[in-house]
């Protein structure tokens, strides 16, 4: 144990190594006691990357250190889809055989072999061969990545959003103290003198561009007060247009939330970022006027409006003026009374007819109650027994109608017209 700046620490022992010079052949043998060589290791590392096969790889020259007088000159090779560098080495004679050297910025392709360096332990591609990659070719690979971009539905007008009428906050992605960035501000601010700007200064071209305008469209998405994006630049050639068909830009530019203005090219030109955008303007003065209204026009507008909706009001108002001075001139208003006078000599002569028909009705049904009354009367069994007529009833209630419904000296009950009697049956006959 030993005390190290106040501190206690553990020192460990020295390892005690065999007296052998016997070195173990393969990684997984070595142990704390039998380790290899950092020398062994680097030849072990060189010899199974020499096996590898050269190989072409393609990315964007960011760095090109030409020394002159030098057989062999470096340059670095970025993927520009990824944060990825690779240091690369070639010799200076492969470089003399082209029409014209790369340059920063420059897409390449490079058939290179790894190479591993003992003595400083690095690992790095020699390359035997560069090819500048044309721009014909990149416009195919541009065209077959719009495809599958369109494909996924990020071109589709269903995703377009409506950009803000008045928005208080415009976010700008532009290039260090551009064209584009006056064209943008001057003639919003000439157009609306109250709109503020949120300015992002950017790389629009080389081998940063993608990240820092990718980068500057997240920023200003999460902002909420920024109302709408817009990425300008102002046209150039393809090559320096490049970047904004990236799809690591094109993706991110779709991935806003923000309605967002894509403001980079001429109306010739068609980057990739101009399908996903909300909205394409040809010329970043062409976006300053899309983003925001002109406020004299706004206000001729208004007053325009407010003419023709006075008049309009003006016109109605006028229309029903002269409908009730037209109605009140008709006799029916000027007197009143002349419709009501109408009125009451219908409902009394109405009232007359339904009266008289009432009466008729009432006489009607008289004369035929009396008629039905003498009927009843006739049928009446009171009638034929004022004529002389009786009922004969049994002691139980039952008419006697022939001799043999009563015994001789049974009692019988004679019904008469004005009366009733009692007898006795003393003899039948039939």
């Amino acid at each position: 144990m030993s005390v190290v700046g106040g501190r206690v620490g553990h020192v460990t022992e020295p390892t005690q190594r065999p007296l052998t010079t016997e070195l173990p052949r393969k990684a997984l043998d070595t142990t704390p006691t039998s380790p290899w060589p950092v020398r062994v290791l680097s030849e072990k590392i060189k010899g199974y990357i020499d096996k590898m096969p050269p190989v072409w790889v393609e990315g964007q020259v960011v760095q090109f250190n030409q020394r002159p007088g030098s057989g062999m000159q470096w340059l670095t090779l970025r993927d520009t889809e990824a944060d990825a560098s690779l240091p690369v080495t070639i010799f200076s004679r492969v470089l003399s055989t082209l029409a014209q050297p790369p340059s920063e910025g420059d897409h390449v392709v490079v058939h290179a072999k790894p190479v591993f360096w003992t003595k400083r332990g690095t690992l790095q591609m020699q390359a035997g061969e560069i090819k500048a990659v044309g721009v014909g070719e990149l416009l195919a690979r541009i065209e077959a990545l719009k495809k599958v971009l369109a494909a996924e539905g990020l071109f589709d007008l269903s995703r377009k959003r409506k950009l803000p009428f008045l928005p208080a906050v415009v976010g700008l992605v532009c290039g260090r103290e551009s064209k584009a960035e006056h064209d943008v501000v001057v003639n919003a601010r000439a157009r609306w003198p109250q709109v503020r700007f949120e300015i992002r200064e950017v790389a629009v071209q080389g081998v940063n561009a993608v990240r820092e305008v990718s980068n500057a469209i997240a920023e200003l998405d999460q902002d909420p007060s920024v109302d709408v994006i817009v990425v300008a630049r102002g046209g150039g050639s393809v090559e320096d247009l490049l970047p904004f068909s990236n799809e690591s830009m094109v993706r991110a530019a779709a991935q806003a939330r923000t309605p967002l203005v894509s403001a980079i090219g001429h109306e010739t030109d068609a980057p990739l970022l101009d399908l996903v955008a909300d909205y394409r303007a040809s010329t970043p003065t062409d976006a300053a006027k899309r983003i925001v209204p002109d406020v004299s026009e706004e206000r001729l507008r208004l007053t325009q409006a407010r003419s023709r909706m006075r008049g309009a009001v003006t016109a109605m108002l006028d229309r029903e003026q002269h409908g009730l001075d037209g109605i009140r001139s008709r006799p029916v208003l000027a007197v009143p009374h002349t419709m009501l006078d109408s009125r009451e000599r219908d409902i009394v002569q109405a009232l007359r007819h339904s009266r008289n028909a009432l009466n008729a009705l009432l006489l009607r049904a008289t004369g035929e109650i009396g008629r039905l009354g003498a009927q009843v009367r006739a049928l009446s069994p009171a009638s034929t027994l004022e004529r002389g007529y009786a009922v004969v009833q049994r002691a139980d209630g039952h008419v006697v109608r022939r001799p043999d419904d009563v015994a001789v000296g049974a009692g019988v009950h004679v019904r008469l017209a004005e009366g009733v009697l009692d007898a006795e049956v003393t003899a039948t006959a039939s």
